[in-house]
């Protein structure tokens, strides 16, 4: 069975802007003329491929069709590129998720290092880690930082090393709530930190020292990794802080440790679906590189 190449992007454009009129605009075509090209490859398959929601997203089995035009189109670029027709490359760009703390600490620079081997660039997706791996599975994506150390069927996997969390507050903040120690009826009282309905790290860390018990503190929710570190060194509450965002203010005494060995390290893994592309290989050498530096290693 034959699948026109020009339907495949049309379905993969619907699928990452996530609406069929931001797919036309990436096109350079009319939503309509999107919605045929859809409408022509679902009856050439004989299934449906997109739930027209808001946003539009791939059915189980547009999943898989939407994996061959990503794969398609990376094979596409490695083979202009090594003809030594790059001014007839169509724009590449690789979708990736990354959790939100690799995004403001150190996968920058795998994106630098990657943009200056290359002409391709990155469409990151910021997501927890541990939901990562997830946007993998679907097709959304053809890598992702991770904390899954088992590899997603399909994909090669690269242990980076772990991320460690320090949990922090503000000098003051710690007078006042932890003066009597870290406990249960301490941590029941104490605002905290999260980032969203997905993060459970203060959870985890605070059940440790209730024994597992029940716990229901005042929460902020607060969706940015830097703006965790200012809402700690402020005082509104206490968090699990990256380290690396959090070392400034520690080693300035404007932020204290809850109490000694108050960290977690959180291993990552770098996982990419395993098409053999001089690009994707890129790209791996350059968050293995970033990585060695900037996360620290088991």
């Amino acid at each position: 069975m034959n699948i026109d190449h020009g339907n495949l992007r049309a379905l993969a454009a619907v699928v990452r802007e996530g609406s069929f009129e931001r797919a036309a605009a990436v096109l350079n075509v009319t939503p309509s003329a999107v919605s045929q090209r859809i409408k022509v490859l679902e009856e050439r398959m004989g299934r449906l491929l997109v739930q027209r929601t808001v946003p539009a997203i791939a059915t189980p089995d547009g999943q898989v069709l939407v994996q061959l035009a990503e794969h398609t189109a990376l094979l596409e670029h490695d083979a202009l590129n090594r003809l030594g027709l790059e001014d007839s490359m169509p724009q590449t760009s690789i979708a990736v998720a990354v959790n939100h703390d690799s995004l403001e600490t150190w996968f920058m620079h795998a994106a630098e290092l990657f943009s200056g081997k290359t002409s391709a660039t990155l469409d990151l997706q910021s997501e927890d880690q541990d939901h990562t791996a997830a946007l993998l599975r679907k097709g959304a994506v053809l890598g992702a930082v991770t904390t899954l150390s088992d590899p997603v069927q399909g994909c090669r996997i690269h242990a980076l090393g772990s991320m460690r969390y320090v949990a922090t507050c503000s000098p003051d903040f710690h007078q006042r709530y932890f003066s009597k120690g870290v406990n249960a009826r301490s941590l029941a009282e104490a605002p905290v930190l999260v980032f969203n309905r997905k993060d459970a790290m203060q959870a985890r860390f605070a059940k440790k020292v209730m024994g597992g018990a029940d716990w229901h503190p005042p929460v902020w929710w607060l969706p940015s990794s830097r703006a965790f570190v200012q809402a700690t060194l402020a005082g509104l509450g206490w968090t699990m802080n990256p380290l690396l965002l959090a070392q400034e203010g520690l080693a300035a005494g404007r932020l204290v440790p809850l109490r000694a060995r108050a960290w977690e390290d959180v291993p990552l893994y770098w996982q990419h679906w395993g098409v053999d592309s001089q690009t994707m290989e890129v790209l791996s050498h350059s968050v293995l590189a970033a990585a060695a530096g900037l996360v620290r290693r088991r």
